[in-house]
């Protein structure tokens, strides 16, 4: 497989496409200042505590208070608070975890009263960023996610990536990740790890403990609520997740942040260095790689696949609904529940893409065409979980029920993406009605004598459709010369074939458009 990351930069925004074989599989907007993104860490202050949800709201600076479950706690809860009190206190100049005394685990059922307060100042990472009327998700658990491991403050776990197969290799991992782990904190061994040796997770690790170093520094001054640490930027951070070996080629249009990525792969992947280039392209990146004409055919409520079947897919409040449709794809030499599971099987590819590349989270329930043969049902559901191991969001996908749906949970963790591929119609601005062709010419009359007498403009050109040119210039008594008759004025009309059918439009001398 072939993988391409596109990256288009503007002043705003930056747009990273991901795509696999040439078909773009994720879409990820990175916009310049953003702020509760996943991972970034607040000094935030408990606002409400709701007994009955046995959670807290807290104060982070969003304009909504951030949602924090009694489970979202961690078990260090109490070491995390009396860390806080003694890096804000003052007292000592140099607060060291590693010399800190760890304080009990609390219980997995205890009550979220019994541990927070009203007004408390705590320290929470969003785990879920604000989405639609929710403000953000968060937990004080924290985390530091780095290339090959990630770091666990008030932990002395030391666990390795499930995707990791090999038992082996999983002890290894587990053995070196032992030898460098700093006291109180825990190791959580990511799966690109796998085959590296100790010098890179030690590497990752100094850097992960900088991090941490900074937010003790931060902490000392900081008054809630604000941010302590951000997470490095989307960009670098689905560089970091992604990259690997696989990857061909990471284009992008913007001199500055191409430097950044250059010096970004040489730190984590020296060896990938030579796959990022610069596009200097007069044609706009995502239409020079085919990416724009993918965008516009893969977002809206009809998804159209291999040999004419398609896809509907429908978005409420409480979950998302696909429907699988053959269309007019049928197959003379196979029978019913052959063409059904032959739609099915690449329905459910293109179901595993749409997931990823809207990122749609909650529950996502899929109706394919009925299969009768229980035989074909479990090759459905195999090919469904095939397609699914390449997506990075946690999901849980249920066997096809007794009515052929499928049911899927995705996490959601960021607000789904969506591009709106429903445009306006340019005749009837939405309205659908349009006004009489028959009085069109009475219009563009009117707004003559109106350009002619009241604004007094010398020079008229008007640009107009070539049906409508026609009928205006044509014989020898023409609309045009009457109109000439009757202003004294001679209208310059052009033809202009990429107008709709009633377009026009007037100008003046110095081809400026007259707004009317």
């Amino acid at each position: 497989m072939t993988r391409e990351l596109i990256i288009d930069a503007n002043q705003f925004e930056i747009v990273i496409a991901l795509l696999e074989d040439k078909r773009l599989v994720e879409l990820n907007k990175d916009t310049s200042g953003k702020n509760f993104a996943v991972g970034d860490v607040y000094l935030g202050k408990v606002k409400k505590i709701i007994p009955g949800l046995n959670a807290a709201f807290v104060d982070v600076g969003y304009e909504k208070d951030s949602f924090l479950h009694y489970l979202d706690l961690g078990t260090q809860i109490q070491s995390l608070n009396k860390f806080i009190k003694l890096a804000m206190s003052g007292k000592q100049t140099n607060v060291s975890i590693e010399e800190f005394h760890l304080e009990k685990d609390i219980e997995k059922t205890g009550r979220i009263s019994n541990v927070l307060s009203i007004n408390q100042q705590i320290l929470v990472q969003v785990a879920k960023e604000p989405i639609s009327s929710k403000g953000p998700r968060v937990s004080s658990e924290l985390s530091f996610a780095g290339r090959y491991i990630v770091l666990v403050p008030f932990s002395d776990k030391i666990s390795v990536s499930q995707k990791i197969k090999s038992f082996e290799e999983k002890s290894r991992l587990k053995r070196l990740a032992q030898s460098i782990r700093p006291k109180n904190f825990g190791i959580i061994v990511r799966t690109v790890a796998e085959n590296k040796m100790v010098a890179d997770l030690d590497a990752d690790m100094k850097d992960l403990l900088g991090k941490w170093n900074s937010l003790v520094e931060m902490l000392k001054a900081a008054k809630s609520p604000t941010k302590i640490v951000g997470e490095i930027n989307r960009t670098s951070a689905i560089l970091r997740d992604l990259l690997n070996s696989s990857f061909n080629s990471i284009s992008l249009n913007d001199q500055r942040l191409y430097d950044e990525i250059k010096t970004y792969i040489h730190t984590i992947s020296p060896d990938l260095t030579d796959i990022v280039k610069l596009y200097k392209g007069k044609v706009p990146i995502f239409e020079h790689f085919g990416i724009e004409r993918q965008i516009k055919t893969s977002f809206g409520k009809n998804v159209s696949f291999k040999g004419g079947a398609y896809l509907i897919i429908e978005h409420t409040e409480a979950l998302h609904v696909i429907d699988v449709n053959s269309g007019h794809r049928t197959n003379s030499e196979n029978n019913q529940e052959q063409n059904a599971l032959d739609v099915n099987l690449e329905a459910a590819a293109e179901v595993a893409r749409q997931l990823r590349l809207r990122d749609m989270g909650g529950i996502i329930v899929i109706d394919f065409i009925d299969l009768h043969n229980g035989l074909n049902r479990r090759a459905l559901y195999e090919k469904l979980k095939e397609e699914m191991k390449y997506d990075r969001a946690k999901h849980t996908i249920l066997p096809p029920s007794k009515f052929g749906l499928v049911q899927i949970t995705r996490q959601r963790v960021r607000p789904e993406m969506n591009i709106e591929t429903v445009e306006k119609c340019p005749v009837c601005d939405g309205s659908g009605e349009i006004k009489a062709s028959i009085i069109l010419s009475d219009d563009i009359e009117n707004n003559i004598k109106y350009l002619l007498q009241q604004q007094n403009e010398k020079y008229l050109k008007m640009c107009i459709h070539p049906y409508i040119y026609a009928y205006l210039t044509k014989g020898i008594f023409s609309i045009r010369f009457k109109w000439f008759l009757k202003f004294k004025k001679w209208i310059r009309i052009i033809p202009m074939s990429s107008y709709h059918f009633l377009e026009y439009h007037f100008f003046n001398k110095e081809d400026d458009e007259i707004k009317l």
